[in-house]
């Protein structure tokens, strides 16, 4: 069982930036793949960004491409995402992920954050 806590949203100005967290419990953190999501209102759950169990293979969404990046600490139990050049459109509740693979499909996690709100001001 793993347990997952997102930090560090907010508002910010466009062109700003922000670093999420996610806090992960239990012993087996570093055996499992990490994803970001996130959910705009009205909108579905979509993928933004993932990272193997290593930290040597990361994915992300065109529409960040360039601009975020996923990292993660084993030795902490924490994943991390950088999120710079923020766009009004990056505004949503953030979720992190684990599961067996990075993937981009959400149906492939198996443990989920509460979110953490992202808002971005144009």
């Amino acid at each position: 069982q793993v347990q997952l806590v997102e930090s560090g949203g907010g508002l910010v100005q466009a062109g700003g930036s922000l670093r999420l967290s996610c806090a992960a419990s239990g012993r087996t953190f570093s055996s499992y793949a990490m994803g970001w999501f996130r959910q705009a209102p009205g909108k579905e759950r979509e993928f933004v960004a993932a990272i193997n169990w290593s930290g040597g293979n990361t994915f992300y969404a065109d529409s960040v491409k360039g601009r975020f990046t996923i990292s993660r600490d084993n030795a902490k139990n924490t994943v991390f995402l950088q999120m710079n050049s923020l766009k009004p459109e990056d505004t949503a509740v953030y979720y992190c992920a684990a599961g067996p693979q990075a993937r981009y499909d959400s149906s492939r996690y198996t443990f989920w954050g509460q979110g953490t709100q992202v808002t971005v001001s144009s």
